[in-house]
């Protein structure tokens, strides 16, 4: 917890925070408008591994390699997976710093709150695990086994997990900040 304290404190200053939150979801904006529905337009409607958040089996992992077919998977493998080798380093990065940043407006970053800033990096591990298996996938394919997939899904189900507990922590978290702001403000009005 110190090293992670350590870094969020060298690194939260406001213009740094959201500089790179501004660069976080620039590319995850590109992703969803541009490579995502680039690949998924060989799928027949099927959704990509990277967009299931409860998982997948052997069988769904087959139905869809067989529907992307060979331009699809390689779609996959070019178009796709780059910028989401990109996209994880700055979402943990991103989501920790802006975590650490509110935390020190609320006075509560030397407290165990700073884990919330961990779930957005398990988020990040478990996202290149995941891109890793189905980079494996893509290429063995048709070659896969249960054990492969498995591992992978495992991957896919702890990066949507820690996603969502963290995006509720952090709504948790921003109306903490919210009603400290309001609360100040009015006692400064009453103050005058």
């Amino acid at each position: 917890m110190k090293r992670l304290l350590t870094l969020i404190e060298r690194n939260i200053a406001g213009k740094k925070v959201l500089a790179l939150f501004l660069l976080t979801n620039a590319v995850y904006v590109y992703m969803l408008a541009f490579t995502i529905p680039g690949t998924m337009k060989f799928s027949n409607g099927m959704k990509l591994l990277d967009m299931m958040p409860t998982g997948y089996d052997l069988n769904y992992v087959n139905t869809l390699f067989s529907s992307l077919g060979e331009e699809g998977r390689q779609a996959y493998l070019t178009t796709q997976i780059p910028p989401d080798m990109v996209y994880p380093i700055l979402f943990g990065l991103s989501y920790c710093l802006l975590t650490g940043y509110f935390l020190k407006k609320l006075q509560k970053l030397n407290t165990h709150y700073l884990y919330i800033g961990v779930l957005p990096i398990i988020s990040a591990v478990a996202d290149y695990v995941e891109n890793v298996g189905i980079i494996v996938m893509l290429n063995r394919y048709p070659n896969l086994t249960q054990d492969l997939v498995s591992f992978t899904n495992v991957f896919s189900v702890i990066k949507s997990i820690s996603t969502s507990l963290f995006f509720i922590a952090l709504i948790g978290l921003l109306l903490s900040f919210g009603v400290k702001s309001i609360s100040r403000k009015k006692t400064n009005d009453n103050v005058m």
